[in-house]
């Protein structure tokens, strides 16, 4: 894995595998541009959605053996993600750190609850009975919203408790999801102009 901070707050990696090869790059002070490509198109949908509504420019590009199944490159794909987005926050000095959203999507509502904390833990609750057994955009198997999360927050060594609140469709339930964590990691990860220095009283996260 190659990882590089280029200018400000961004991150460029390369992770490659003999399961798959991902290209991320991400600014967290972007406008919510992207250019997403996973060979997955509902995970394209997704992370086309956690850009534009947490205003992070990001660009994916991954290939791998979806022939076999999703999961490795998804994984993959959502591991690149933390480690880029832990690169981009540095030492995270300035931010607000915390960030809460509740999005609803139709009849589907989810929270998220985000603490750039460095120490990685994720609380995922409430997605009804069988969702993860659902076969979303015929790639995508609702089990995977989880291991997505969960490689995120390990990787970004942030805290993340997602509870969905509502929802009857598989696509809803997950899209709300991600809205919803995109807001609150919009928040999180925002300067703060009132802070000065690291947003811990340890003086590191």
């Amino acid at each position: 894995m190659t990882v590089e901070t280029v200018i400000g707050r961004t991150a460029r990696l390369e992770r490659t595998t003999s399961e798959s090869s991902v290209l991320v790059e991400l600014d967290l002070d972007g406008t919510g541009r992207s250019d997403i490509s996973t060979s997955v198109p509902f995970y394209d949908h997704m992370l086309t959605a956690l850009a534009k509504h947490s205003l992070i420019d990001l660009t994916v590009k991954a290939t791998g053996d979806t022939h076999i199944d999703a999961h490795h490159t998804v994984e993959d794909v959502a591991i690149s993600i933390g480690e880029a987005l832990k690169t981009a926050l540095g030492n995270k000095a300035g931010i607000r750190r915390f960030g809460e959203a509740t999005v609803p999507l139709d009849e589907a509502l989810a929270n998220a609850v985000v603490d750039i904390s460095g120490r990685p833990y994720l609380v995922h609750s409430g997605e009804p009975a069988g969702q993860e057994y659902h076969l979303i955009g015929g790639h995508f198997t609702g089990s995977l919203t989880r291991h997505v999360f969960e490689a995120i927050t390990l990787h970004a060594q942030i805290c993340l408790h997602m509870t969905v609140l509502g929802g009857r469709d598989p696509h809803h339930i997950v899209e709300a999801q991600f809205k919803a964590f995109a807001r609150a990691l919009r928040a999180a990860v925002e300067p703060d102009p009132r802070v000065e220095g690291i947003p811990s009283t340890k003086g590191a996260l």
